[in-house]
């Protein structure tokens, strides 16, 4: 699985702000904010892709369970927003039940992302972070930038 991560640099403005504003779990939670909406963009070309590819003879809709989700880190400092395929790729005892899955059992979209030695791959879950990271990025700023100074005119 790749894993991709985004640094964003020059924002020393922002970096005066979150020390004014002094609490952790305030920025923390602007930071998460910021990031699922952000990460939003990437899960619209996602459904998007998805729904080009979409057998339409079948009742499995991938592009329906496409969602974001935050994610737990070790690092208490650090957030993480996911993109991903609700129902997983496992396919065990301990697999998600898929009942309640409104698009169906699409755990076969590993193959159609990945491809098989069978069938070419046609990836539309990576393309969809890879065509719009600079969306991503300015989405995250503005968010960012605008949840920081409402929270410091509440501070004050």
């Amino acid at each position: 699985m790749a894993v991709v991560e985004l640094n964003i640099k020059g924002l020393d403005d922002l970096n005066k702000k979150l020390k004014r504003l002094g609490n952790s779990k305030i920025a923390k939670r602007i930071a998460r904010k910021a990031g699922r909406q952000a990460m939003n963009l990437v899960r619209d070309a996602a459904r998007s892709n998805a729904k080009a590819i979409d057998d339409p003879e079948t009742r499995e809709k991938i592009h329906k369970n496409i969602v974001t989700q935050g994610g737990k880190s070790r690092n208490p400092n650090e957030i993480k927003i996911r993109v991903g395929v609700k129902g997983g790729a496992g396919q065990n005892q301990y697999s998600v039940s898929t009942a309640g899955l409104s698009g169906g059992d699409t755990r076969h979209f590993r193959f159609i992302e990945f491809g098989t030695s069978k069938i070419p791959a046609t990836p539309f879950l990576r393309p969809a972070l890879a065509n719009n990271v600079d969306k991503v990025t300015t989405k995250f700023v503005q968010v960012f930038d605008a949840e920081i100074t409402k929270a410091l005119r509440e501070a004050i």
